[in-house]
């Protein structure tokens, strides 16, 4: 079917649907949302399930499909950021029992897309595959302290009330001059504001642009750290972030196919 630009943008708004608070859709919820009409809508459900992207589930419920599993499986294999970031998970969880983290920052979201558990008790509410809130905890602001400026204080604008009401400040550049002087402390931390009883220690994996991509993160048990023990789990983790971007470049360097960060 040859879709062009704006069928090629309504079929994925289809699939974008699809989220953890609703997880299964009929066609008559999906034109009320989408606003297609029925020959159009069934027109692209039918491309999406013969290519296996949609299953369906009853008379009329849809569901996403297992060529969503299989582009997961290719992408564990080609992702470079995946390739090279668990090995340094697996190094960051021998520090302390803890949950190391791997997301990654694309549009407006940050997602898990690696974990290393080394805690018999993980506190982490975070799995592969699962968005996490773009104003709280560490991860995010491993982010937001280090976009380019003008960056910054949009995203700032779009999150003010929650990034308020974890007291980072009261306007746009208060909470912007907040997170630059975090930044300058190396790894950003965050206390409870995500799971409860946790820390969340983060620091930015940058491109060759010095923008954030990605964070590596490690999530403990708040009673397992001291301030001396805080103190080195930081110090890893910015080290490791470090040590993740230099390899990341370095194979770019290299002509190693790496996808698009």
């Amino acid at each position: 079917m040859n879709t062009g630009v704006g069928s090629a943008a309504r079929i994925l708004g289809i699939l974008e649907l699809f989220s953890e608070e609703k997880l299964e859709w009929t066609p008559d919820e999906m034109m009320a949302v989408l606003g297609y009409s029925r020959p159009t809508l069934y027109r692209y459900i039918k491309a999406l399930k013969d290519s296996g992207f949609l299953s369906q589930n009853g008379p009329h419920g849809l569901t996403l499909g297992p060529r969503v599993v299989e582009l997961d499986f290719l992408m564990r294999k080609s992702d470079g950021l995946l390739r090279e970031g668990e090995a340094i998970l697996r190094e960051l969880a021998q520090i302390v029992p803890c949950t190391a983290l791997l997301v990654r920052w694309y549009g407006n979201k940050l997602l898990c897309v690696a974990s290393e558990v080394s805690t018999p008790d993980p506190k982490s509410s975070y799995p592969r595959g699962r968005p996490m809130p773009l104003a709280r905890g560490a991860i995010s602001r491993a982010i937001l302290a280090h976009l380019p400026r003008r960056q910054m204080l949009a995203k700032i604008s779009e999150n003010l009330a929650a990034l308020r009401d974890i007291g980072l400040g009261d306007t746009v550049d208060g909470i912007a001059e907040t997170l630059r002087r975090m930044r300058r402390d190396g790894a950003l931390i965050a206390r409870g504001e995500v799971t409860s009883g946790v820390i969340g220690v983060a620091a930015p994996v940058f491109d060759d642009s010095q923008a954030p991509i990605a964070v590596l993160c490690m999530t403990i048990d708040r009673d397992l750290l001291d301030d001396n023990k805080l103190a080195t789990v930081s110090g890893a983790v910015w080290d490791a972030s470090v040590k993740l971007s230099h390899r990341l470049a370095t194979m770019r360097g290299s002509g190693v196919a790496v996808d698009a960060l």
